[in-house]
């Protein structure tokens, strides 16, 4: 996976720390048995999704290889 570059963009990175940051937010509030703290916790792993794909929108994330599916399918075939 390290060769393909998955996920090694800031779009990437910055979605899944937000993500992370809700997680540990909600498990917190679980632990201390309040569920409104929880659910926020899960808003911010939620706003984590949408700043990750914003920011690929933008152009921070990784363009997609439309030739690597037409080379395979070509050497299957061929």
């Amino acid at each position: 996976m390290s060769g393909s570059s998955h996920g090694h963009t800031p779009a990437a990175w910055t979605g899944v720390t937000i993500a992370f940051i809700g997680f540990c937010i909600s498990g917190a509030f679980v632990v201390m048995a309040k569920p409104a703290g929880f659910w926020a916790g899960m808003v911010v792993v939620a706003l984590g999704g949408v700043v990750g794909l914003t920011m690929r929108g933008m152009g921070m994330g990784m363009a997609p290889k439309r030739g690597a599916r037409t080379q395979a399918g070509a050497q299957a075939q061929g």
